[in-house]
């Protein structure tokens, strides 16, 4: 006769008992990791004092979040859980010193919701009108650090940012890679059949061209300065009975409260935007790191060969070219390079050494992580 007992039936309240107790122990565990973030801070400034200190680290966070996905068992995914990490961190670097972070507003953008996606909701948010109002608000240090968008998957580069770098002596710390979900958005108390003028921004209306051609033809198409400025005039006129709709992503259907009549609407499914993170300090190297260059190159024959030459010949893999007008002489041009690697690895040196003998600037625009969410 078997002494087994049998096992008990896991029942909803034994279930929730056992929710409670997990909670009970994660909060603790969440608290005693803000304490150590506070002693953190207190060693940082001893160490380092009030002016010099840094308390943010873009590699250290890079690696921690790295880890999180690759210890990840499941069942949540290993973005969902980095996502979750992303916000205790934010939360604890907060108890720190709060980040100030600019970017490319009014607020509901995507450039916000990337600056959400970086560094956790636990930071000062400073909506600017312009790129080049980012740059000069950290360049002033008013702001810890910029989020501005740079390329589009569909779209292409974003030309103003890079001119901004012309100019300006920040570094690139970081980047993020956000999925770009476009919604049409009305007021709720408005008839979706009245609808007259869709508003977004120009770049968001192009990317939902297929769909608007579909489904709404005869609608007149309006562009505006931002997504989230379409969404506040949608919400706007809502209220004076006024029935237009907009195009924009989740933040800005939030922030106005919006009804969300169709998601998911852009016209490719992969459509996504990346965002370069500025600051002025240096970044260490993560593990895994890219590399931007701002380059000057002599108007001579061959001149762009020669400079491309150095990558292959020292196995360094460049991921990006784009070309921009120097705005020094007729038919000057700069170039942008991207490539796979931190600015201090000995390979990567060999290139930029060879450059340097080679174009009239070679400025190193940052050696930074690549996108870990």
């Amino acid at each position: 006769m078997s002494n087994t007992k049998p096992a008990v039936p896991e029942t909803l309240p034994l279930l929730r008992d056992r929710i409670d107790s997990i909670d009970s122990q994660i909060q603790i565990l969440i608290n005693e990791r803000a304490r150590c973030a506070q002693k953190v801070a207190e060693v940082k400034l001893a160490e380092q004092g009030d002016v010099a200190v840094v308390f943010y680290r873009p590699e250290r966070e890079a690696q921690v979040l790295r880890r999180v996905m690759e210890r990840n068992e499941g069942p949540l995914g290993n973005e969902e859980m980095a996502k979750i990490f992303r916000q205790v961190m934010s939360s604890c670097l907060a108890l720190e010193k709060p980040l100030r972070i600019a970017f490319l507003g009014p607020e509901g953008t995507f450039t916000q919701q990337a600056a959400l996606k970086h560094f956790g909701k636990s930071i000062i948010s400073a909506p600017m009108a312009a790129i080049d109002e980012v740059f000069r608000e950290v360049e002033s240090g008013a702001a810890n650090y910029g989020v501005v968008p740079v390329e589009n998957s569909t779209e292409g580069v974003v030309n103003h940012t890079l001119d901004s770098f012309r100019d300006s002596r920040l570094k690139i710390c970081g980047e993020v890679e956000e999925r770009i979900h476009h919604h049409l958005l009305v007021s709720p108390n408005i008839n979706v059949d009245d609808v007259t003028h869709i508003y977004s921004h120009q770049q968001s209306l192009a990317q939902c061209r297929a769909w608007l051609d579909r489904y709404w033809p005869h609608v007149e198409r309006v562009a505006v300065s931002s997504n989230a400025e379409a969404a506040r005039l949608v919400a706007d006129a809502g209220r004076n009975g006024r029935a237009v709709a907009a195009i924009a992503g989740e933040v800005a259907c939030e922030l106005y409260g919006l009804l969300k009549v169709s998601a998911n609407i852009e016209d490719r499914p992969d459509n996504t935007t990346r965002f370069l993170i500025i600051g002025n300090e240096d970044v260490p190297p993560s593990g895994k790191d890219k590399t931007s260059l701002l380059i000057s190159a002599k108007n001579e024959p061959g001149a762009l060969y020669r400079l491309l030459e150095a990558f292959e010949r020292h196995g360094v893999d460049m991921t990006r070219l784009e070309t921009r007008p120097s705005l020094v002489s007729r038919w000057g041009y700069i170039f942008y390079i991207d490539f796979v690697g931190h600015f201090s690895d000995s390979e990567c040196q060999a290139v930029i050494e060879e450059l340097r003998a080679r174009a009239s600037e070679v400025r190193v625009l940052g050696s930074y992580p690549v996108a870990v969410l």
